[in-house]
């Protein structure tokens, strides 16, 4: 009797590939591999996909549960053309870049409470970060294997999000809203990087500790905009001559 296909099997495949890929990187990563974490022959995995190339771009499009899976009678899914990965994850970061309450201080002449204002552009940050995590380990494991996959990701929206903070930064510290700091780009790049090791990088840690989810959130939130706003009595102190934002 023949066995029954379990009807799952293609979301455990894209489960198992995206955490081999970002075990191992896409060079390294071999269709064995995949096929023994699913516990399969090597010949059932491409029953779904015609290539590597093919798994690589089905796990790019569907990590995080944006993309929905193909139909069974679309499978097995053929080798994309060249360039189509990268046209795919280019869009969609394009799409995800933008961190409202970030968009929404730049564009304001005046601030009611900072500390309100930068609570919102870290909780913005880390739900946005949060929600894509797969997608970015797997961007960035796999970024010394493909060089416009990393430039889109580093350069383009990871730069984007920087070069906006620093932005925010300059205009809040001159107004004496926020701590002046040594440099501000290493300042904004901290910022960036503490929110992305919490949201992002600590669900990959090989020694994990137990954390709830929302107090890790609430803990990002209170260390960055601890170490930025000014006490309310010193605000206004350390602007400089020339002014800034009014």
């Amino acid at each position: 009797m023949a066995r029954k296909t379990p009807p799952d099997r293609l979301s455990q495949l894209v489960e198992c590939a995206t955490r081999v890929f970002i075990a191992q990187g896409y060079r390294r990563t071999q269709m064995a591999d995949i096929a023994d974490a699913l516990g399969v022959a090597k010949g059932t995995v491409y029953l779904y996909v015609e290539s590597k190339e093919a798994l690589f771009d089905l796990v790019v499009r569907c990590a995080d549960g944006d993309h929905p899976l193909p139909a069974p009678t679309a499978l097995p899914l053929q080798t994309p053309p060249p360039g189509s990965t990268v046209a795919y994850v280019r869009e969609r970061l394009a799409a995800n870049q933008d961190i409202p309450a970030l968009t929404a201080a730049l564009a304001s002449a005046r601030v009611r409470d900072v500390r309100t204002e930068l609570e919102g552009i870290v909780g913005h940050l880390y739900d946005t970060l949060a929600r894509h995590r797969r997608a970015i380990k797997l961007l960035d494991r796999s970024a010394p294997d493909h060089p416009q996959l990393a430039a889109l990701w580093y350069d383009g929206t990871r730069g984007v999000i920087h070069n906006a903070l620093v932005r925010y930064l300059q205009a809040r510290i001159r107004r004496g809203l926020l701590c002046p700091v040594p440099d501000v780009a290493i300042a904004a790049r901290m910022f960036l990087e503490t929110v992305v090791s919490w949201a992002v990088h600590r669900h990959w840690d090989p020694h994990p500790q137990p954390m709830e989810e929302a107090i890790v959130r609430a803990s990002v939130l209170q260390f960055v905009v601890r170490a930025l706003v000014l006490p309310a009595g010193s605000r206004g102190r350390h602007t400089r001559a020339e002014g800034g934002l009014r």
